[in-house]
């Protein structure tokens, strides 16, 4: 089949190289060129920049309903759109140029997580085991029916940094296998269960702050789904301190959420709501990432502070279990 490629980040570039070596790829649609890091530098998006090396044409249309960007895809005649990662609703008007409509590959196990964070949610969630799903792009955002599905576990040292790219190596694997059923008139429509539906919003950076009130499970959790953005933090003295590593402990006591308990080699050893939590690895501002007891010996926390914001451990956060949600839309 003939493939128009729709993907921008990192976690596409797999599929992308797994649709390049299975068939003929058209062209390669991606998101504009955009200023990245520290320094604002313009940068193509890493799909665009893995297909420019493989000598493929690149659209960065600003908009998908231009009457030229819509000529284009015509002359191109694809049958089908592979969307991995887009970041972008396709409208209809575009799936219509290609016989076939358009596939997508989501990381879950839809209808669990529809959305535009997935990964993180379900690590944040506690849960054991993720998967992904290869789709037909529908007019509702995540909602097509499913083609296929294989389930990845989800290691208790995962963080969102660790399980992504395996998510994007067995996506694109899976990927392929529909590729195949598609061509072959094989592929199958299964509907997604309307009572499993759960949907994960997008992280921001409101999501971040620890709030100490929450068991330490649950805050263990948090961190890993934080790594590698917006990352968890929390404040000393008003100072605000980024944690990247953390581990609940079997142990409870009667100090206030918040309150550091022990402080030195073993890291920082913190109350929560349920449970105690092990700091393991920070992150000063404008400093490196270290082990928290690196950090302790040049910036000593005694047991007794009180980690925090003031407001900060007045509710729970709201990064967890996906709630139950309709979201209308096309495919990302």
């Amino acid at each position: 089949m003939r493939v128009v490629f729709m993907g921008t980040p990192e976690f596409a570039v797999p599929s992308l190289e797994a649709v390049l070596a299975a068939g003929d790829v058209a062209a390669v649609v991606t998101r504009p060129d955009a200023p990245q890091g520290r320094g604002q530098r313009v940068t193509p998006p890493p799909v665009a920049a893995v297909a420019a090396q493989y000598g493929l044409e690149v659209l960065q249309p600003p908009s998908l309903r231009a009457p030229e960007w819509l000529a284009r895809l015509r002359e191109l005649r694809p049958d089908l759109f592979v969307v991995v990662a887009f970041g972008r609703i396709v409208p209809p008007e575009v799936l219509a140029v290609a016989p076939k409509g358009g596939i997508n590959l989501h990381p879950s196990l839809l209808p669990r997580y529809r959305g535009a964070a997935p990964i993180p949610r379900a690590i944040a969630a506690g849960d054991a085991e993720t998967g992904v799903t290869i789709l037909h792009l529908s007019h509702e955002l995540d909602a097509g029916d499913i083609i296929l599905q294989r389930a990845v576990p989800i290691r208790p040292d995962d963080s969102t940094a660790t399980l992504e790219p395996r998510l994007a190596r067995s996506g694109a694997a899976l990927l392929v296998e529909a590729l195949e059923l598609l061509e072959a008139g094989r592929a199958p429509r299964t509907p997604q269960d309307p009572a499993g539906v759960t949907f994960a919003p997008k992280l921001s950076r409101e999501d971040a702050p620890l709030r100490w009130t929450d068991p330490a499970v649950a805050l263990a959790n948090l961190v890993r789904a934080l790594d590698p953005w917006p990352v968890a933090h929390t404040e000393v003295a008003g100072t605000p301190l980024k944690i990247w590593r953390a581990a609940a402990l079997a142990e409870g006591g009667r100090e206030a959420p918040g309150t550091v308990v022990r402080s030195g080699d073993e890291g920082l050893v913190v109350a929560t709501g349920a449970g105690r939590l092990r700091i393991l690895a920070v992150q000063p501002p404008s400093g490196r990432r270290m082990t928290a007891a690196e950090y302790l010996r040049g910036h000593p926390i005694a047991p007794g502070t009180v980690l925090g914001a003031p407001d900060a451990n007045a509710s729970a956060g709201s990064t967890g279990a996906a709630k139950t949600r309709h979201v209308p839309g096309a495919g990302r």
